[in-house]
């Protein structure tokens, strides 16, 4: 890309974050600086921890954002017994029903989207939080052997109760590294919970 090319998408870049900002406003209410660094991370290329308690929209902002700019969106919910082939796919064995010709497709998982919400990433063991490392890192998965590139761009979402302790893991500092921020998410004021209250209640 030209000098000139990039200096003209950087101009836009303003109008574009307000465009964006005001539709988020909208549909989420109390969270505009959580709003603004997510914007922040997905210019910059990078993934994000969002840190609060359930409640807080924290899905529905990453949803939001992914329907706004028209970017491709994956949830995925992280338990104790999910495997990494849960998140990158699998390979499978397919018979032609016509021939009887057999081979073997690889089946892509939740992972080859734009944007990814890992829902409660501490919730599953680190053997399967260390499946997003490449991804996260490369914008790439290796499965079977073959290397597959993600959807571009790629960004990682990741949520994390910072106060329920049961049933979890702590996140491993390679997997820490791969985030470029890791945003606080607070309780709404009380004028923006009368704004939540008025649009989620009819008249």
């Amino acid at each position: 890309m030209r000098q000139e090319e990039k200096l003209g998408r950087a101009r836009t870049l303003p109008a574009v974050k307000e465009r964006v900002l005001s539709s988020l406003r909208s549909l989420v209410v109390g969270q505009d600086e959580a709003v603004e660094q997510l914007l922040i991370s997905l210019f910059a290329r990078g993934h994000v921890l969002l840190v609060g308690v359930p409640g807080l929209a924290k899905t529905l902002m990453v949803s939001t954002l992914a329907s706004i700019l028209d970017l491709s969106f994956s949830r995925i919910q992280f338990t104790p017994d999910l495997m990494p082939s849960d998140i990158l796919g699998c390979e499978v064995l397919r018979q032609d029903p016509r021939t009887g010709a057999r081979d073997i497709q690889f089946i892509k998982g939740p992972v080859f989207a734009n944007v990814i919400l890992a829902d409660e990433i501490n919730r599953t063991p680190p053997k399967t939080q260390s499946a997003l490392l490449e991804a996260m890192q490369e914008g790439r998965v290796t499965s079977g052997g073959e290397t597959r590139p993600l959807p571009s761009p790629f960004m990682v979402l990741a949520t994390q109760n910072p106060i329920e302790q049961e049933g979890t893991y702590p996140l491993p500092e390679a997997q820490l590294d791969r985030f470029l921020l890791q945003v606080n998410i607070s309780y709404p004021s009380l004028d923006d919970e009368k704004r939540i209250v008025g649009m989620t209640t009819a008249e």
